[in-house]
């Protein structure tokens, strides 16, 4: 039988998690004043849903204008054209002994874009991507991935999710699947977070990540 993978997009499939929080930092810093570092910046906007990203800036006390989202996603879109493939992704995509999809805190029209501009629609049809918009909870909270489980027809012993955040790591450790973190573009400090989270494994490259999915 069939064993799951459960992929995470931002930061995994792509360096693009970067790329989302250096966007939202800059008008941040251009529109608010908010004068913060790339780890603070993280903490508050790294690897959720843009749903839990807007309640984090509220709970800061920051009256964020609908024109802050429509620039960032201008934005995204704009840097689109400067994501590529983490390398030796394909390798696990052409895996034969496994059935794959994504699970990913971003909306579905965005994930789409993300999908086709690197060239990922050959391996994931829509019916495989599941996004933040289908669920009440976004990352840190299990619903994301227990929604890919059910609709994907696998029981939760027989998936390992490949995530790369504190918040993604959390969520498949509260579904109770096994977790690998992707470590290759985070920042030394936020592989600090992740490790004390004690993930089932921690690696930086594409091809132990195959490795260890061909042992799972």
């Amino acid at each position: 039988m069939k064993k799951l993978i459960i992929w995470d997009f931002d930061g995994v499939i792509a360096d693009t998690e970067k790329l989302w929080v250096e966007n939202r930092l800059y008008f941040l810093r251009r529109d608010y004043g908010v004068d913060w570092d790339f780890g603070t910046a993280y903490k508050y906007i790294g690897g959720i849903s843009e749903r839990d990203k807007a309640r984090n800036l509220k709970n800061l006390g920051l009256d964020i204008k609908d024109s802050f989202w429509q620039n960032s996603f201008s934005r995204d879109y704009e840097t689109l054209t400067q994501v590529t493939l983490t390398p030796h992704i394909e390798e696990i995509f052409n895996l034969k002994e496994f059935d794959q999809c994504i699970a990913t805190g971003g909306l579905m029209e965005r994930t789409m874009k993300k999908v086709k501009q690197t060239g990922v629609d050959k391996y994931f049809t829509s019916d495989r991507i599941f996004t933040a918009d289908m669920v009440k909870n976004g990352k840190p909270e299990p619903d994301i991935f227990l929604l890919a489980a059910k609709k994907m027809g696998y029981e939760l012993s027989d998936i390992m999710v490949i995530e790369d955040s504190v918040a993604g790591v959390m969520a498949a450790q509260k579904a109770g699947i096994n977790v690998i973190v992707f470590s290759k573009y985070n920042t030394a400090q936020i592989n600090a977070l992740i490790e004390d989270l004690h993930p089932d494994f921690m690696v930086d490259d594409m091809r132990k990540v195959k490795n260890i999915l061909l042992e799972f």
